[in-house]
């Protein structure tokens, strides 16, 4: 039923793998297991206090019934262009370099498009970090989301002694980044509502939603297979008031997934591709064919249709999935009954932490034979029925799972597609296969580096 109990310097952290428990706790008894954990206090830190990810109880369900409808597929499709021209540029500028390989690390190359990426669709603020490599918007980028070190450190510091954080008066941003995000937040939505401008974007998304014009609409068409489902909350939903304050703090938030997260998916992506070459021709036979398909520009609807696309993808969400744990806190008294004669029932008390281990999970050969082995067969159409759900959550579980899974995967799907088409990743001689997980970052990254090069067709 359990797996073990662990510590987070002094205080305990339920560890469950059981994926029938993970479900009972994740989605039916969800209303025990709402929050995640902490890692700053809203008198404290109130711009982190106030993102979708860190908000709690029925201020949390309030903003996320309010923000769902601007993660939609057809949002998504909204967002594309912006999306795909960011990912065109980034294959052109290695197109301009007169090298046959192109020797790269792919963190510094990945984090760079994709901030221009989230920039874009999250800021409304057009940077070339490629050509620009020191421009403000990255430079404070790279500051804000570097989380080794300390402040790697801060985290567990927090949830073990909350009340030290309190006292020094630590927050995940320091004033210094939280005032550049909210002065062009604040900058870029007085320009827009004094000269109505509308761009496809998330600040006019998040706009629509403080006017109340965000629109519902039916979630339950998957365009990929590793996206999260949307959840009825069951609930009668307030009406907010939608600060600029918020809305900064819901564009950081996604600048954290996409700078980091997104980029590190990429990576391993990428890596996966340069070592198993019979997947990486397969995957740019059918790039060829779309683009065939498409006259050579590529057009959302034809980006969604692409199957084994979908499937790589999904593939290295299943080895690489973007947290090693998922984490939850209980807010009220909870009993897990004991399912075996030998077991007996086990309380989990108010403010408990239980962890889900989903690298684990993912790696479970009971789940996944040969789960060492990037195989995206694992994802035809033939075989998604033998996966069961609960054992497949690199986005989470539950309706507290990642709100953003979609823009996710289609950055990594627009980025990938245009690179393919002009190149093939390759190992170099710095490569280290098989690649080494780093035991010194929160993040699941390589030890040595994504060093891979880019051989032009």
């Amino acid at each position: 039923m359990l797996n073990r109990r662990i510590y987070n310097l002094t205080k305990p952290i339920l560890l469950v793998n059981d994926i029938d428990l993970i479900k009972l706790l994740t989605i039916k008894d969800f209303e025990y297991f709402t929050d995640h954990m902490a890692y700053a206090r809203a008198d404290v830190d109130s711009l982190w206090s106030k993102n979708i990810f860190a908000m709690r109880g029925e201020s949390w369900r309030d903003m996320r019934a309010t923000l769902s409808p601007a993660f939609t597929g057809s949002k998504m499709r909204f967002m594309f262009n912006l999306i795909n021209d960011c990912a065109e540029k980034f294959a052109e500028y290695y197109l301009k370099q007169d090298n046959d390989i192109i020797s790269l690390e792919m963190k510094d190359a990945y984090s760079r498009t994709t901030n221009d990426i989230i920039a874009s669709c999250a800021f409304g603020i057009q940077c070339d970090s490629l050509n620009d490599r020191e421009n403000e918007f990255y430079v404070k980028s790279r500051k804000a989301f570097d989380f080794s070190g300390f402040r790697q450190f801060n985290y567990f510091l927090y949830n073990a002694c909350p009340k030290l954080i309190s006292i020094l008066g630590l927050k995940v941003f320091t004033d210094e980044i939280g005032d550049f995000f909210r002065s062009v937040i604040n900058e870029t939505i007085d320009m827009r509502e004094k000269k109505e401008i509308v761009r496809p974007d998330l600040i006019n998304l998040l706009l629509e939603a403080r006017s109340g014009k965000l629109q519902e609409e039916n979630t339950a068409v998957k365009e990929s297979f590793a996206e999260t489902k949307e959840y009825s909350l069951n609930k009668k939903i307030n009406k907010i008031k939608i600060t600029n304050e918020d809305i900064t703090a819901q564009a950081l938030i996604f600048f954290v997934g996409g700078f980091d997260t997104t980029s590190y998916l990429l990576c391993f992506l990428s890596y996966e591709l340069a070592v198993n070459i019979d997947v990486q021709e397969k995957l740019r036979k059918e790039i060829q064919e779309t683009l065939e398909e498409c006259n050579g520009k590529l057009i959302y609807v034809a980006l969604m249709k692409m199957k084994y696309l979908d499937m790589v993808i999904s593939e290295v969400l299943r080895k690489w999935p973007a947290a090693a744990v998922i984490d939850r806190i209980c807010i009220k008294d909870y009993t897990i009954k004991a399912s075996k004669s030998d077991e007996k029932d086990y309380l989990v008390k108010k403010n408990d932490v239980i962890w889900f281990p989903t690298f684990g999970i993912h790696r479970d050969p009971d789940f996944y034979p040969n789960p060492g082995v990037f195989d995206p067969e694992r994802f035809s159409a033939e075989n998604r029925g033998n996966i069961n759900a609960s054992s497949y959550i690199p986005f989470g579980t539950g309706p507290r799972n990642c709100i953003g899974s979609r823009f996710a995967i289609l950055i990594n799907k627009a980025v990938i597609f245009q690179l393919l088409r002009s190149f093939s990743i390759i190992p170099i001689e710095k490569t280290v296969i098989p690649l080494k997980v780093s035991a010194k970052n929160m993040a699941i990254t390589s030890e040595n580096g994504f060093w891979l090069g880019l051989k032009r067709l």
